[in-house]
């Protein structure tokens, strides 16, 4: 593995885990009322794109990264719209 394909995948890594600490969050607090729909609807859209786009290239950084989020924005979305106030 080359240093910049290190770079990739350590940028894929960070990237991926951002959502991991909010959702956590959520799911023990039950509580996603601060969270905006719109953003995270947009996340999600644009991990869709990003995810063709790697599939497209065979980018595996951007596929697994994009995947992972894309799960994690899912999970926040579900949450946003079944957690009561």
């Amino acid at each position: 593995m080359t240093t910049i394909e290190i770079v990739g995948h350590t940028g894929a890594f960070l990237s991926s885990i951002t959502f991991m600490p909010q959702v956590y969050k959520a799911w023990q607090s039950k509580s996603v009322g601060d969270l905006s729909l719109a953003m995270m609807l947009i996340v999600f859209s644009s991990t869709i794109v990003w995810l063709i786009y790697g599939f497209g290239l065979t980018l595996w950084p951007v596929i697994i990264c994009n995947g992972i989020i894309c799960v994690l924005s899912l999970l926040l979305i579900y949450f946003k719209l079944t957690f009561k106030k």
